[in-house]
């Protein structure tokens, strides 16, 4: 290891006498394009991605989720630094933010499954949508019961929301392959099948709907170790379950009738023929020869 002499390592005028390399000369002196002094300063500076950075710790007080700490801190970070310095969390911090980043996206990539499925099962554009009319009533009454018992959209609750929409897409599915089938082989009109379809299919969705409640009941009133990080799961599958049971018998339905109609018309317009106007011959003339 090679280091200057002892009389030259604790001042700092000897640093002048280094040279560094330049693009026009062979070597200039390190005072020719700085300028040396004694100061106080940090004996070590921390780097984050090749720029200075200074780390700032901070704990959760008791009945504080990591979510509202996060948007606090974000918050006064706004308001007190300047715009030249930058700011991203890491730790516990950044995990939670990645892990909410494509939660979204999942989400809308599990619907978009489930109509290319529903499409393929059913051959039609229209129907998966009916039966998914449901799904915004329980997303509704899934974060309508998390607001009322002061609970946090966590990861937990998130799964939930995507479990109700296996779960409550199941009603429609019961009435409205009841109504197409009554439609095909009784020859009934779409309001008289999904009518049938909602008498006939109440005593099967209410039971599954039930049943679907009575297992998550358990893990929403918190039962066991570790339960306290679960309960928002079965909040939101509860309320979400409750609140589409109160409308799906009576919004998918509609949407049954409105949609089957719209495509009654749309299949008419294609088939439609054309105008006798279109198929007459244009007249003409017909003059005498003087020849």
């Amino acid at each position: 290891m090679i280091e200057v002499e002892s009389q030259y390592q604790l001042a700092h005028a000897p640093l002048s006498m280094l040279h560094i390399r330049s693009s026009t000369r062979p070597s200039i002196p390190l005072n020719a394009v700085a300028t040396l002094m004694r100061n106080l300063g940090p004996l070590t500076v921390n780097h984050l991605g090749q720029l200075p950075a200074v780390t700032l710790s901070f704990n959760l007080r008791p009945g504080v989720a990591l979510g509202d700490a996060v948007t606090a801190v974000n918050r006064v970070a706004r308001e007190m630094l300047p715009s030249t310095i930058s700011t991203s969390f890491q730790g516990t911090a950044q995990a939670f933010q990645s892990s909410f980043k494509g939660l979204g996206l999942l989400l809308l990539m599990a619907i978009l499954v489930i109509y290319l499925v529903l499409g393929i099962l059913y051959e039609s554009f229209i129907h998966p949508l009916t039966i998914l009319s449901g799904l915004p009533s329980a997303g509704f009454g899934a974060l309508l019961t998390l607001l009322l018992f002061r609970m946090d959209l966590n990861l937990y609750a998130f799964v939930g929301v995507i479990m109700l929409v296996g779960i409550v897409k199941k009603n429609a599915i019961m009435m409205i392959d009841f109504a197409l089938e009554a439609e095909r082989k009784e020859g009934k009109s779409p309001a008289d099948a999904i009518y049938q379809g909602a008498l006939i299919r109440f005593r099967p969705i209410m039971m599954t709907t039930m049943a679907a409640l009575m297992g998550t009941l358990p893990i929403a009133l918190g039962f066991g170790a570790g339960s306290e990080s679960r309960r928002p799961l079965g909040l939101a599958v509860i309320g979400g379950l409750l609140f589409s049971q109160l409308l799906t018998l009576y919004i998918t339905p509609v949407y049954y009738i409105y949609l089957e109609s719209l495509q009654r018309r749309f299949k008419s317009f294609r088939r439609r023929p054309p105008r006798a106007a279109e198929l007459e011959p244009e007249p003409f003339l017909v003059g005498k020869s003087n020849l």
